[in-house]
């Protein structure tokens, strides 16, 4: 069990941010989590990488039960993360290839000396996802979708178990979402994928791989299942609270009113 989340409540500031989440999640599966802004998907992120802990239930995240063991950086390299929002916290004068072997260390910059091993695999990396050619330029140089892939590439360093992409094509232009989302769909095939979390609000970004679909609204589970029946005009009708119609394309869904 790569996630065990039973009967999860979070409080801030006096506000219930989730209340009674269960959600379980099997090495090799791959989940969407598809919510509103506001319905709590952030603090669900920030309880798999340990910031939050459950005010009340369990949850236990690679084996690691919260509570019951130590959790925090040796758990983060295990996690791979991926969000527009992490592009912010990175050292903007750091070239790609230094982004991506901080990954290895789950840091912000480079504090220890890279092994042989770890320059190596990060060189790989940054070819198997198309950035070499910019390997040495300074991140803050970058394009958005240029930045994703390198962020994709620190995330991959550790060979993380759980690999997560938050909201991952915010500012994208329709040609780099399309890119991003075929690099994404490519990880998920390879043999030696990590189990995935792919988190949006668009409907059209869920990639025919991600079997799995967790609807999160107001800090509560709506539903949670097979991808198909999630994603369909009578389930999100009653999600959003409005009629919509779902049609699928190419094994993607799209939503219309």
């Amino acid at each position: 069990m790569v996630l065990h989340m039973e009967n999860v409540s979070l409080k801030r500031d006096g506000a219930w941010i989730l209340q009674n989440v269960s959600w379980d999640i099997k090495k090799g599966e791959h989940w969407v989590l598809f919510g509103l802004n506001g319905s709590g998907k952030t603090a669900i992120l920030n309880m798999l990488n340990a910031f939050h802990f459950p005010s009340n239930g369990q949850v236990t995240v690679l084996g690691k039960k919260f509570g019951k063991t130590y959790l925090g950086e040796e758990l983060r390299k295990r996690i791979g993360f991926v969000s527009s929002a992490l592009q912010e916290k990175l050292h903007q004068h750091d070239n790609a290839f230094e982004i991506v072997l901080s990954g290895a260390f789950a840091s912000i910059g480079l504090y220890d000396r890279p092994t042989d091993r770890m320059r190596e695999r990060a060189i790989d990396l940054l070819k198997q996802l198309g950035c070499f050619e910019y390997a040495n330029r300074n991140y803050n140089t970058l394009s958005q979708g240029e930045k994703q892939r390198v962020l994709i590439g620190r995330a991959l360093m550790a060979e993380p178990e759980l690999l997560i992409f938050d909201e991952p094509t915010n500012g994208l232009d329709f040609i780099a979402r399309e890119q991003l989302l075929d690099t994404i769909q490519a990880i998920a095939q390879r043999p030696d994928s990590p189990t995935m979390i792919y988190v949006t609000h668009h409907v059209e970004e869920i990639l025919p791989v991600f079997n799995k679909t967790l609807l999160l609204k107001k800090g509560q589970v709506f539903s949670a299942g097979n991808t198909e029946k999630m994603i369909s005009s009578q389930q999100l009708s009653e999600f959003f609270n409005i009629p919509v119609t779902v049609f699928w394309q190419n094994d993607r869904p799209f939503i219309s009113r």
